[in-house]
């Protein structure tokens, strides 16, 4: 016998196992940190109702766009375009290539007062941004869609911007064509009897009835009289309006530093959701 032979034991030998190692107390922690923490991706296979693996909802999760995204996504397109305020009929009449906007947000159908909003966006068909806004004016009435002259109410709709002037010079900066001239001075008194001294010394035509490309002192009125027009953004008088919109005269300013042709201009303005 070899010296390295051993003598067989009678029992039969117990089949080896392998055991297998514990975890360290920081692998221990890392892996329960692991399954508490969903929303770093980490999907306990056991939760999943399809009886999906950990690997497939790994997946999953992985394909889902987070949270922010989703919320961008899903939001209304008021919300997204940066409008609030109006429908989306109103929306659809804003013209691709504007990248200048006024929004006039009455507080009612008949009512006098409204808020007013100066957007811009970079480019043709972006999001709207929000620059500046004021308390604002308009007509008395408030406001009509088959407006008719002398009935109080400022025009609802989606209007370009494409002429200024007033009875000052224009502000530094200004692009819009404008005319200087003594004539932009207002007759008579308000609708409540106030003074309109100053509503005229900064005013943007709102092309409504009107010859674009014109002084806002024109009073052509293409399609016909009975309609009314000379319906213009002034500096407001503290009083509602025969139909024009009347903000600050500081927003007056800003807003005539800011309006560019280039950008194509429009006035959106009505009662809210109009």
């Amino acid at each position: 016998m070899s010296k390295h032979a051993r003598a067989r034991s009678p029992w039969p030998r117990r089949p080896r196992t392998t055991r297998t190692p514990r975890p360290s107390r920081r692998a221990a922690l890392a892996a329960t940190l692991g399954l508490m923490t969903l929303g770093a991706g980490w999907l306990y296979a056991a939760q999943d109702p399809d009886g999906a693996s950990g690997a497939a909802l790994q997946a999953r999760s992985d394909a889902r766009p987070p949270a922010r995204d989703r919320a961008a996504r899903d939001a209304p397109r008021d919300v997204m375009q940066g409008l609030t305020g109006i429908s989306e009929q109103t929306r659809a009449r804003i013209p691709v290539e504007s990248r200048q906007l006024i929004l006039v947000t009455g507080k009612a159908k008949d009512s006098s007062e409204s808020t007013a909003t100066l957007y811009t966006r970079p480019a043709a068909g972006a999001d709207w941004v929000r620059a500046e806004s004021w308390p604002a004016r308009n007509g008395a009435k408030g406001w009509s869609t088959e407006r008719t002259y002398g009935d109080l109410t400022s025009p609802q709709g989606v209007f370009a911007l494409t002429d200024a002037g007033g009875l000052l010079s224009a502000p530094p900066g200004t692009r819009l064509p404008y005319d200087k001239d003594g004539s932009f001075v207002a007759t008579g008194r308000g609708v409540n009897g106030e003074s309109l001294a100053g509503s005229f010394d900064y005013v943007v035509a709102i092309d409504f009835n009107r010859r674009p490309g014109r002084s806002p002192l024109d009073p052509a009125k293409p399609e016909g009289e009975a309609k009314g027009g000379n319906i213009w953004l002034h500096v407001d008088h503290d009083g509602p309006s025969q139909g024009c919109v009347g903000i600050p005269k500081q927003a007056m300013q800003k807003v005539l530093e800011t309006l560019d042709p280039a950008a194509k201009p429009v006035i959106v303005m009505g009662p809210q959701g109009f």
